[in-house]
C-alpha cells in the first residue's frame, strides 16, 4: 500500500511539472514575439547598431591589448639609468610601436633576477658579475647582452655606527651578512684576500637585502656588504657607517645586462632598441645630476640632495664587451670554483655573443670606445 501511494505521488509531481513546463514554454514564446517586435522598431534598430559598434570597438581594443607581446625588464630600485628609462617612458613608446608592452618587475637582488630569467618570469636582468656565473653553473642558457661600469663606490661594507671595528682585519671571527652569489659576496671574498685572511676567518651570513637590513639594525650581524640605497639610508639614520667600499681597486669587474638564449633569438630588434634607449639614459643621467635626482625623488621617496649623493657614486656608462671583459668574468667563475661554491668549471664564453652579433645590437657610441 505504501509503495502504491509513493508511485501515485510521483505521478502527480511529474504531471504538474509537465503542465508547468508547457505553461512556461507558451509564456516564453509570447514574450519572445513581443520583444522581437519591439526590437525591430527604428529606434531600437539604431540602438542595436550603435551597441554593436561599441562592442566591436571594445573587443578590438581588448584584442590589441592582448596581442601585444610583453617584455619584462627588471626595475632597478629607481636609482640608475635603468630607472631613468622607466620614468621617462621613452622605451615604452618605442616598443609600443613594435607591438610590445613593457613591464618592470622588482626583485630583491641579482640571484633572484636570474632565477626568474631562467624560469621565464623576466626577460632582461641587470646584475653584478657573480649571479650570471652561478646561473651558468646551474646550466641556464644565459646571454650577456651588455656590460656596464663597475660603480664600485655604490657597494659598501657597513658596520654599526658605534662598532669598535676600524679595519677589515678586525672582523676576523665576526658575522658578515650579504646576499649569496651577489656582488656583496664577491667583494667579501676580495676583501678577505686583500687583508691576508681566508674566507673561513669570517662567518658568512647569507641574507637577502631586506632580511639583512633587519638583522643589521638589530645588531645580529657585525657587518653587511650592500649597495645603494641601503648604504646611504643606514648612514643617514645613524644605524651604520662605511668601513670600506668597492673603489680603490677592490672591485675590478663589470655589471651586466643579461637575458636567456630564447629571448635573444626571438627578439633581436627589442634588444637593439632597449640598448639604444639605455645608452641615451646613461648619457642624460651623467650630464644631468640634479635633474635625475628631481626625476626620481617621487618614485624613491628620497629628497633631491640624498639622491644626488647616491648618484655621484655611479659612472653611468655602458662599456663594450671585449676580450678583457670576458677574461675578467672567467676569473670570477674560476674563483667561485676554487672556493667550492659552484659544482663545476664554467666556461663563461658560452654566454657571450660573437663580435659580429654584438655589433648588431650595441649602440655605435659604445662600440666606438674600443
Amino acid at each position: 500500500m505504501e509503495d502504491w501511494q509513493n508511485k501515485f505521488e510521483s505521478w502527480k509531481v511529474r504531471r504538474i511539472n509537465r503542465r508547468n513546463t508547457l505553461f512556461f514554454l507558451g509564456h516564453s514564446l509570447v514574450l519572445s514575439i513581443l520583444l522581437f517586435s519591439c526590437s525591430n522598431s527604428p529606434n531600437n534598430t539604431q540602438k542595436q547598431a550603435n551597441s554593436s559598434t561599441d562592442n566591436t570597438a571594445t573587443t578590438t581594443a581588448a584584442s590589441d591589448s592582448n596581442t601585444k607581446k610583453v617584455v619584462r625588464i627588471v626595475r632597478s630600485k629607481q636609482l640608475t639609468a635603468l630607472a631613468v628609462l622607466e620614468q621617462k617612458g621613452t622605451l615604452t613608446k618605442r616598443l609600443e610601436s613594435l607591438g610590445y608592452k613593457v613591464e618592470w618587475p622588482e626583485f630583491a637582488a641579482g640571484p633572484q633576477q636570474l632565477e626568474a630569467l631562467n624560469a621565464g618570469g623576466l626577460d632582461i636582468a641587470s646584475t653584478a658579475e657573480s649571479p650570471p656565473v652561478f646561473s651558468q653553473a646551474a646550466g641556464s642558457p644565459l646571454v650577456y647582452l651588455a656590460a656596464n661600469s663597475s660603480d664600485g663606490q655604490a657597494i659598501s661594507l657597513l658596520v654599526p655606527v658605534n662598532s669598535p671595528v676600524k679595519n677589515f682585519q678586525d672582523l676576523k671571527g665576526k658575522k658578515i651578512a650579504f646576499q649569496k652569489a651577489s656582488i656583496g659576496h664577491y667583494l667579501t671574498v676580495r676583501a678577505v684576500e686583500k687583508a691576508g685572511m681566508k674566507l673561513g676567518d669570517v662567518e658568512s651570513v647569507f641574507l637577502a637585502p631586506p632580511d639583512a637590513n633587519v638583522a643589521f639594525s638589530q645588531k645580529k650581524v657585525d657587518a653587511w656588504f650592500i649597495w645603494e640605497p641601503f648604504v646611504t639610508r643606514n648612514v643617514q639614520n645613524k644605524a651604520g657607517r662605511v668601513l670600506i667600499d668597492g673603489s680603490g681597486g677592490l672591485r675590478d669587474t663589470n655589471n651586466f645586462y643579461t637575458t636567456n638564449r630564447k629571448f635573444y633569438q626571438e627578439n633581436p630588434e627589442v634588444i637593439k632598441v632597449f640598448l639604444e634607449e639605455l645608452q641615451n639614459s646613461q648619457v642624460w643621467a651623467k650630464n644631468h645630476p640634479k635633474e635625475i635626482a628631481q626625476l626620481l625623488t617621487s618614485a624613491t621617496q628620497l629628497d633631491v640632495p640624498t639622491l644626488e649623493k647616491m648618484h655621484s657614486k655611479y659612472d653611468f656608462a655602458l662599456v663594450p664587451i671585449n676580450e678583457e671583459v670576458i677574461n675578467k668574468q672567467q676569473e670570477v667563475a674560476d674563483k667561485w670554483l676554487s672556493l667550492g661554491l659552484i659544482p663545476k668549471r664554467v666556461n663563461v664564453r658560452d654566454g657571450f655573443l660573437t663580435p659580429e652579433q654584438y655589433a648588431e645590437i650595441t649602440p655605435k657610441e659604445v662600440l666606438a670606445q674600443k
